[in-house]
């Protein structure tokens, strides 16, 4: 395994797991810890900024830079992933089953519409 993958792995596994567990905190009202979540989530959103730039620098590329492509991609993988993500807390919080199912693919079309826009059509 190249030095860059295991650094992406276990950053990506350690930001996604304290993104995830923030989220969580936040949305299910029994936890009663919505102040907590919020930090918790925001340390994992950081974590896996961090992963970003420290793979880009093992790598030995330049610094992403940020122009009205760039921004327009981060942009709708953001709206994406909380489309998905409302979806979701559609059906699972709210018990809005058809409507949920609805919200939720629209988020995931979204997030699809991401790979051309990165990779292209060859």
């Amino acid at each position: 395994m190249k030095k860059e993958n295991f650094v992406s792995l276990i950053l990506g596994t350690v930001g996604g797991i304290l993104f995830a567990l923030g989220m969580c905190m936040c949305l299910l009202p029994d936890w009663n810890a919505f102040k907590l979540g919020l930090v918790t989530g925001v340390i994992g959103l950081a974590v896996l900024l961090a992963m970003l730039f420290v793979r880009r620098k093992i790598q030995g590329k330049p610094p992403v830079k940020l122009n009205r492509r760039t921004v327009g991609i981060i942009v709708l993988a953001v709206l994406g992933t909380l489309v998905l993500g409302a979806g979701m807390c559609l059906v699972m919080v709210w018990e809005r089953l058809a409507l949920g199912i609805l919200v939720g693919i629209i988020g995931i079309v979204m997030l699809l519409c991401l790979i051309p826009l990165t990779k292209g059509i060859k």
